[in-house]
């Protein structure tokens, strides 16, 4: 983005998924299948075409059950039949890497698909979803139209069988309907009222080279020019993504803010996620609570109410490649907003992007969770969550402290 510029994107488009018909299945999933692995995310990564190809066509042909960590990685991955999973992570780090390409396709390019493809955490078998987009042609031919339901002439229905059909209806419904799932629980502080929920990252200063250099690489600082509104993280925009994948799926509004044009009045007005905040602008509204992402400290480190702690990074090498990084997730009523503010931060991206999985995936939530104290639900909480990195992708994510207050 060039200077000054943000993005402001409204999410409005409800969705219900839907399971597809048998008769339709297979043409209809092998099409979305194909416009996902065509589409910019997948077209740069050929194992990630060949895992989420393979396992749809696999489950598409009766082989679900078929679909485990050992198969996938000696048909896919060319492992010998003495592939051992617990040694070699190979296929659990492409799955999750795929799942995030999922993600990115259906907040993007995806985005008005009505057939999805999803990978659920914890299995490798992929679910298939006819969703209803919002301005979809009714029966009638007219968007958003309710079709005409006409009875028969000589057909009555007295009123007082349709009012025990409608009480019956109501009762089936509020004894069978889902229970609020943990993911739920955890946001739903973050969601009350109907404002859209605001997802704001922030640009990272970036060194680029002087353009008025005459010939030849930079050789000294004067040839390096600091660019402030330039670039995002990697990790940050992937985080974005993920949380606002879920909330699509909830059918609730937010808006995607991305430069330096967020005001106070804007997290006033609002419940806020801020990403990244530790190296941004978010550094002053966090940096008064128990644990906080010391970037001026060395080694990198996440302190504990001022405090070195062992949760650093000693061996960050110059390029940010770790192999594993450390993470805040703080949930919290902010006095001086008066509002709910969720932030989210990695010393590297590859945390940040984990700590995003964390609070939108319900089975890394449900053990992060495991020890939380009753109400947890309406606290303000923080959690310092460690994360392994294996070939440049963040693996399952852990808390390895948490607060609550």
């Amino acid at each position: 983005m060039g200077e000054g510029q943000s993005s402001d994107i409204t999410n409005g488009v409800p969705e219900t998924p839907q399971i597809l018909p048998h008769e339709t299945s297979d043409i209809a999933v092998r099409a979305a299948l194909d416009r996902v692995l065509h589409s910019q995310g997948f077209r740069s990564s050929k194992r990630s075409q060949e895992f989420l190809r393979y396992v749809v066509e696999r489950t598409l042909q009766g082989g679900a059950e078929a679909l485990k960590e050992r198969t996938i990685g000696i048909d896919v991955f060319g492992r010998s039949s003495a592939y051992d999973p617990s040694d070699d992570a190979t296929v659990r780090v492409k799955a999750g890497e795929v799942r995030k390409r999922l993600g990115l396709y259906y907040a993007s390019e995806g985005r008005q698909d009505t057939v999805r493809i999803d990978l659920p955490h914890g299995t490798y078998v992929p679910e298939f979803h006819h969703v209803e987009l919002a301005g979809t042609p009714a029966p009638d031919g007219k968007p958003g139209a309710a079709a005409q339901v006409r009875f028969p002439a000589r057909r009555w229905i007295p009123i007082v069988v349709v009012a025990l059909l409608a009480i019956a209806s109501a009762m089936t419904w509020l004894v069978t309907r889902p229970k609020p799932t943990v993911v739920d629980q955890f946001w739903a502080p973050v969601l009350r009222g109907s404002a859209p929920v605001l997802l704001s990252t922030a640009f990272v200063p970036v060194y680029g080279p002087n353009l008025n250099l005459a010939s030849g690489p930079p050789r000294k600082l004067d040839d390096f020019v600091l660019l402030t509104d330039q670039f995002v993280g990697g990790g940050d925009l992937i985080a974005v993504t993920r949380i606002a994948g879920m909330l699509h799926k909830m059918n609730r509004p937010y808006r995607v803010k991305i430069g330096s044009d967020v005001s106070f009045q804007d997290l006033r007005a609002a419940p806020a996620v801020l990403i990244g905040y530790s190296y941004t602008r978010w550094r002053d509204i966090s940096k008064e609570l128990r644990f906080f992402i010391d970037a001026d400290r060395r080694p990198l480190m996440v302190t504990d109410n001022g405090k070195p702690t062992e949760w650093s990074l000693p061996n960050l090498p110059q390029d940010r490649r770790t192999n594993e990084d450390y993470a805040i997730v703080t949930r919290v009523f902010h006095p001086d907003t008066q509002t709910m503010l969720l932030e989210v931060a990695g010393i590297t991206q590859y945390g940040t992007e984990a700590a995003a999985d964390l609070i939108t995936q319900p089975d890394l939530l449900t053990e992060a969770l495991h020890d939380a104290p009753q109400g947890w639900q309406n606290k303000n909480l923080q959690f310092v969550v460690h994360v392994k990195v294996i070939s440049g992708t963040p693996a399952s994510p852990r808390v390895v402290k948490s607060h609550y207050w």
